[in-house]
């Protein structure tokens, strides 16, 4: 596998993992009783983006690694696949 093939592998990786990442911790104004005016209730209080991208980078790396030990050493194959899931 090519350099680029893994960056390009590892970039999808981190972005679902954001996905993942981005309800952690948030409270809307509605929860917290802090509302502004002129804003939705569900409206986030603090995000705290930087710290929800390094947790990203944390379980995308994590994620990666798993996936990239599994491919190399070829853990996971078609036939253990098939036979995990009880197919023929």
């Amino acid at each position: 596998m090519s350099i680029f093939t893994a960056l390009a592998i590892y970039f999808v990786i981190w972005w679902i993992a954001l996905f993942v990442v981005l309800p952690w911790g948030v409270r809307s104004q509605h929860e917290s009783g802090a509302m502004a005016p002129g804003t939705d209730p569900g409206a986030p209080v603090l995000t705290n983006l930087g710290q929800k991208l390094i947790w990203t980078t944390v379980v995308a790396t994590v994620v990666f690694t798993a996936w990239f030990l599994a491919y190399t050493y070829r853990l996971i194959t078609l036939d253990r696949l098939s036979t995990w899931l009880g197919l023929p």
